[in-house]
């Protein structure tokens, strides 16, 4: 059966980091996937143990890769670790334009318990074979799965297995694995246990079967369009343990892909050419002198400023015209300053009443009293006479009969004394 050969490619592209403190050499095929696991385990070895005796460590190691003298990896090479408790994976297929060029990925582990790191290289030799790429591709869109589920040896393995049914290939084998995420998906919320989707690409080397091409059907593609499944009738081979939306299953013939024209036009003026590969500046750089620098961004502005100062000084102490708007200028403050002042001293008295007060004894109006001690910030500018403190009320008797009146006048003193007779005779009335 072909059904081994399928989990012989796949002991063949996964590796495993070896206990070995040498560069680890790996020896991948172009177009083929290849599935490197970061084993925690092996890490352990490099950190400290647990201070006491008998306890299971269990230290949270995280990974970062890159490549040797770069910041990150190579572009087809992912990496993926979903807790610093799990394992790294390294995953992607290289492509023909690798062969023949060793990658040196740098691997370091962090942990984060003790603060350490260790280090260590993997060499990827990128092989070349006649037999890869394989001519048709189909690609899956697995809903119920995330990459690093799916890039385990089993899993993949059974789902390549129930693609081995429904095609019947000579040979098939896996090509790429996608993050939904990394097209463009949506993380999921995370009830119900779902999921955020996996692009899975096998190659084979016979035509696709009926049932791959029964999406493309015109009954199947409206209810695509309609957001319903489609009847494909190999789904149930799948559904038991991968679920899989075939209004996003891809068949690709690379035999009849019709070749992009190698030159490109002229890019014009304003685009940088194709340089290659950047390479950083080495470790000795020159050094530089910022001195000239500095005078042009300080002293410069410093002086046209000396300048500009200078001649408004000119304009305003040394000429006809300054002078005169100094004076004036001076002048005016002075007055203003002045007028503040007297307004500051001067009093002003303001009336108890705006009426003229009747004495009722000699018969003569008196002018409103103006006293000098009252707050005139507190003194309503009205008052009514009936307020004062020096009045007093007498009955008046009316002609028509024997009924009184109260009259008001004001109490005369005499040296501080006053004058009882004149109220005596005022009451006789």
């Amino acid at each position: 059966m072909a059904l081994p050969d399928v989990f012989v490619g796949l002991i063949v592209v996964v590796t495993i980091l070896s206990k070995s403190h040498a560069d680890r050499n790996v020896y991948p095929s172009a177009g083929v996937l290849f599935v490197h696991v970061l084993e925690r385990e092996y890490f352990k070895g490099e950190f400290p143990p647990y201070p006491k005796a008998g306890d299971t460590s269990n230290d949270p190691i995280t990974f970062n890769t890159n490549l040797r003298g770069f910041p990150d990896r190579p572009g087809w090479l992912r990496y993926i670790q979903r807790t610093s408790h799990s394992d790294g994976v390294l995953y992607g297929s290289p492509t023909a334009d690798h062969v023949g060029k060793p990658t040196i990925i740098e691997i370091t582990a962090y942990n984060k318990r003790t603060f350490e790191t260790a280090r260590h290289n993997l060499v990827i030799n990128i092989m070349s074979t006649e037999e890869f790429p394989l001519p048709y591709q189909a690609e899956f869109y697995i809903k119920n799965m995330n990459v690093e589920e799916m890039l385990a040896s089993e899993v993949l393995g059974d789902f390549l297995g129930a693609v081995k049914n429904v095609w019947q290939p000579e040979r098939l084998n896996a090509i790429n694995i996608t993050s939904a995420l990394d097209r463009g998906g949506r993380v999921p919320l995370p009830i119900n246990d779902l999921k955020e989707g996996v692009y899975v690409m096998v190659g084979a080397d016979v035509q696709f079967s009926s049932c791959l091409r029964e999406v493309e059907t015109p009954q199947n593609q409206l209810r695509c369009s309609q957001e319903m499944e489609p009847v494909i009738s190999c789904d149930k081979k799948f559904r038991a343990q991968f679920n899989i939306d075939w209004c996003k299953i891809s068949l690709v013939d690379i035999t009849k892909v019709v070749p992009v024209h190698s030159n490109r036009p002229d890019p014009g003026t304003g685009v940088l050419p194709d340089i290659g590969e950047y390479n950083p500046p080495s470790e000795s750089l020159k050094s530089r002198d910022y001195f000239a620098d500095f005078l042009i961004t300080l002293a410069v502005p410093s002086a046209v400023a000396t300048v500009l100062f200078i001649i408004l000084g000119y304009s305003m102490c040394c000429r006809r015209e300054g002078v005169i708007q100094l004076v004036h200028h001076s002048s005016i403050q002075k007055s203003t300053k002045e007028l503040r002042g007297m307004s500051k001293n001067r009093e002003i008295s303001w009336p108890l009443s705006t009426l003229p007060v009747f004495h009722p004894v000699s018969g003569e109006v008196v002018p409103p009293i103006h006293p000098d001690n009252y707050e005139t910030t507190s003194m309503p500018l009205m008052q009514t006479q009936t307020n004062l403190q020096n009045q007093i009320q007498i009955p008046q008797q009316q002609t028509s009969g024997d009924n009184y009146c109260m009259s008001t006048f004001r109490r005369l003193e005499v040296n501080g004394i006053p004058e009882e007779r004149k109220v005596a005779e005022a009451l006789n009335l």
